[in-house]
C-alpha cells in the first residue's frame, strides 16, 4: 500500500531535497568543476578522436594527439595574451596617473555642481581610500586562493578528458545498464542528442568568440584605441557570460579611451562600436550559429547564469547554459519532465491570439 502524502509534506520534502542538492554541489565544487569541464571538453574533442581512429590510429595515440593539438592551440593563445598583457602592464602607471588627474578634476567640479562643501567631499574620498586599503589584503589573499584552485583545475582537466575519452564505451554501456530493455532506444536517442547539442553549442561559441573578437578589435583599431586587440579578445571572452559579460566588456575600452584620449567623445565612439557589434552578434551570429543549437529562453538564461555565478563563481556562469541545454534535452525525451523542457525552451504559445480570435467569434455570433 502506497503512502499518500499531503501537498505541504511533498513541498517540504522537495525544498529539503533541493537544499541538500545545492549544498552538495557547493561543497563538492572542487571535484565537480574539473569533472564537468573535462566531460564537456571530451564531448567537444570526441569527433577529432574518431577522425584519427578512422585513420587506423590506436585509440590511446589518437586521444594523445588530440590533447596535444588542443594544448598547442591553447598555449599559443595564452602566449599571445601574455605578450599583450605585458605591454599593457608597462603603460598601466601612465593610465593610472591620467585617471588620477581626471578624478582630481571631478573632485574640484563636484562640490560646486552639487552644492556640497569641499571638506565633506575630501572626507568621503579619504574614508573610501581607507576602506579600500583595509580590504586590499583580504582581496589579495582570496585572489591567490582562487588562482591556486584554478591551477589545480587546469592540471586535472586534461587527465579527466583523457580518461573520459578512453572509457567512453564503458560509460555509455553503464548508462544503458541503468535502464530496462524497453528504454534502450530512448536512452540512445537522449545520449546522441545530448552529445550533438553540446558539440554544436561549443563549436558555435568558439565561432562567436572569434567573430566578436575580430569585430571588437577592428572597431577599436579604427578609433585608434590603445591595446585594441587585447581589449577586443577580452571583450569577446566576457561576452560568453550572457547579459552580464557584455556590460563589463564595454567598460574596459571606455576606461582606456577616457584615460588615453584627449577628447571625451571617444567614449561615445567606443559605445557606438560595441553597440554595433552587439547588434550584429544578437541579430546574426547568435541566432544563426549559437542560439539555433541551444534554444533556451532569455529569462531562464539570466536566472541560470546568476545561479551558476552564486554557486560556482565565473566557472558556474560559463557552464550554466550548456548544463541547462543538456537538462532540456533530457526533459524533452522523458514524458513526465516534458513540461520542464517546454519551460526552458523559447517556443512561445500563441495563447493571446487564440483568446482574441475566440472573443471575435463570440461577438460575431
Amino acid at each position: 500500500m502506497l503512502l499518500k502524502l499531503p501537498f505541504y509534506a511533498k513541498a517540504s520534502l522537495l525544498c529539503a531535497g533541493m537544499y541538500f542538492l545545492i549544498s552538495m554541489l557547493y561543497i563538492g565544487q572542487g571535484l565537480l568543476l574539473p569533472l564537468i569541464f573535462g566531460t564537456v571538453i571530451a564531448i567537444l574533442l570526441h569527433p577529432m578522436v574518431c577522425f584519427f581512429e578512422r585513420k587506423k590510429i590506436n585509440r590511446i595515440i589518437a586521444i594523445l594527439i588530440t590533447l596535444l593539438l588542443s594544448v598547442i592551440v591553447i598555449a599559443a593563445i595564452a602566449l599571445f595574451m601574455y605578450s599583450q598583457l605585458s605591454l599593457f602592464s608597462k603603460s598601466w602607471p601612465l593610465i593610472v596617473e591620467k585617471f588620477t588627474n581626471l578624478a582630481n578634476q571631478a573632485i574640484q567640479w563636484l562640490p560646486g555642481f552639487l552644492d556640497i562643501s569641499d571638506v565633506k567631499v575630501n572626507a568621503w574620498i579619504a574614508e573610501t581610500k581607507t576602506e579600500l586599503l583595509d580590504n586590499s589584503s583580504s582581496a589579495i589573499g582570496q585572489t591567490l586562493l582562487s588562482v591556486g584552485s584554478s591551477m589545480v583545475i587546469i592540471f586535472l582537466i586534461p587527465v579527466y578528458v583523457f580518461l573520459i575519452l578512453y572509457y567512453k564505451p564503458l560509460l555509455i554501456d553503464f548508462i544503458h545498464r541503468l535502464f530496462n530493455a524497453g528504454r534502450q532506444n530512448q536512452v540512445t536517442v537522449i545520449i546522441s542528442q545530448t552529445k550533438s547539442v553540446v558539440q554544436r553549442y561549443l563549436v558555435g561559441l568558439v565561432i562567436e568568440v572569434v567573430l566578436v573578437a575580430i569585430l571588437n578589435s577592428a572597431g577599436l583599431l579604427i578609433l585608434g584605441i590603445d591595446y585594441a586587440i587585447l581589449i577586443g579578445i577580452l571583450g569577446a571572452l566576457l561576452n560568453l557570460i550572457p547579459y552580464i559579460g557584455g556590460l563589463i566588456a564595454v567598460a574596459m575600452p571606455m576606461m582606456i579611451a577616457l584615460a588615453t584620449k584627449d577628447s571625451p567623445w571617444f567614449v561615445l565612439y567606443v559605445i557606438g562600436v560595441y553597440y554595433t557589434v552587439q547588434l550584429i552578434d544578437n541579430n546574426y551570429i547568435v541566432p544563426k550559429i549559437v542560439a539555433s543549437k541551444v534554444r533556451i529562453n532569455a529569462l531562464v538564461s539570466i536566472v541560470v547564469v546568476l545561479a551558476g555565478g552564486a554557486l560556482w563563481g565565473i566557472s558556474g556562469m560559463f557552464l550554466s547554459i550548456p548544463l541547462t541545454a543538456i537538462i532540456k534535452v533530457i526533459c524533452d525525451h522523458i514524458e513526465p519532465l516534458k513540461p520542464i523542457g517546454f519551460l526552458l525552451g523559447d517556443t512561445m504559445p500563441a495563447i493571446g491570439l487564440l483568446k482574441i480570435k475566440s472573443s471575435k467569434k463570440k461577438t460575431n455570433q
